[in-house]
């Protein structure tokens, strides 16, 4: 089903349960969750009545907080809790840090449910909706291909220079001549890996890329050699969460719309790197 066409929940707001709106999400997307996804809950019992929903890209501490003071009891999170793509714990299991947070989803009562695999699996991907809404691009979309963008010629230091302003970054990194000529880019948010950045590049050849992480001995160097080789190639890092916060965003605002009864919060986890 379409990320423009999803379901509505028809609860009474007064018997709506976290997994009533868990179910929701997933049914609009994908219809069942896969085995082996990352889409489990985290903490909490989600038969409990739902008092309130929050998204967020990350459930940090503060998050956590934040929400309980909201009053909301669910918090959706796109990427992990407990430091690792499947949030294991039996690695923390004496570690003070893992401890303190449990210990603050214990006293909150709060409920986490991490929604990576069924947001990316809307059509469109909600992440990529959100993003293309924060940064002013729909109507420079391509209709054939969703991460390539054909935007009014810059250059890829004015590029970088409206998504600092965008996203309110300190700095951004890249690989390029800064006066390039730039119409054609690519947006490749989270940390897709070298293999799909790579394969990106190989096949749309843009003039550049915006890329949320990677891994600095893969993509990077395919840029500079690439340019070395002769290609007119240029790269932008952004950062992993700033790449995909606003898909988080856009999800809240749809579950407005479909649980009108329920307070829903949007809270940032924002960027826990300052700049010296």
């Amino acid at each position: 089903m379409s990320a423009s066409g999803l379901l509505k929940g028809d609860f009474p707001a007064a018997a709506v349960t976290c997994q009533d709106i868990i179910d929701t999400i997933v049914k609009s997307s994908m219809g069942t969750l896969p085995g082996g996804t990352v889409d489990t809950v985290k903490a909490g019992d989600p038969s409990r009545k739902a008092s309130g929903i929050t998204t967020t890209f990350l459930a940090t501490c503060e998050v956590i907080r934040k929400s309980a003071d909201h009053g909301n009891n669910l918090i959706i999170t796109h990427e992990p809790v407990f430091y690792n793509h499947l949030d294991q714990t039996d690695w923390l299991r004496d570690d003070p840090v893992y401890l303190y947070k449990k210990k603050l989803l214990d006293d909150t009562g709060a409920v986490i449910w991490r929604c990576h695999d069924t947001i990316h699996s809307m059509k469109p991907d909600g992440i990529m909706l959100g993003m293309r809404k924060k940064l002013g691009w729909e109507a420079y979309a391509d209709p054939r291909n969703p991460e390539l963008y054909h935007l009014p010629e810059t250059t890829l230091a004015g590029l970088a220079e409206s998504l600092k302003t965008m996203f309110s970054l300190a700095h951004v990194r890249s690989i390029g001549d800064p006066g390039m000529p730039v119409r054609t880019v690519g947006y490749l948010a989270g940390a897709p890996g070298g293999t799909a950045q790579i394969g990106f590049l190989e096949r749309v050849n843009p003039d550049a890329i915006v890329c949320g992480e990677i891994h600095e001995w893969e993509t990077s160097e395919y840029v500079r050699d690439a340019r070395d080789s002769g290609r007119k190639t240029g790269m932008i890092l952004i950062g992993h969460v700033p790449s995909e916060e606003a898909g988080m965003a856009w999800l809240a605002e749809w579950l407005k719309s479909r649980f009108s009864g329920l307070r829903v919060d949007h809270i940032p986890a924002g960027n826990p790197f300052v700049y010296l």
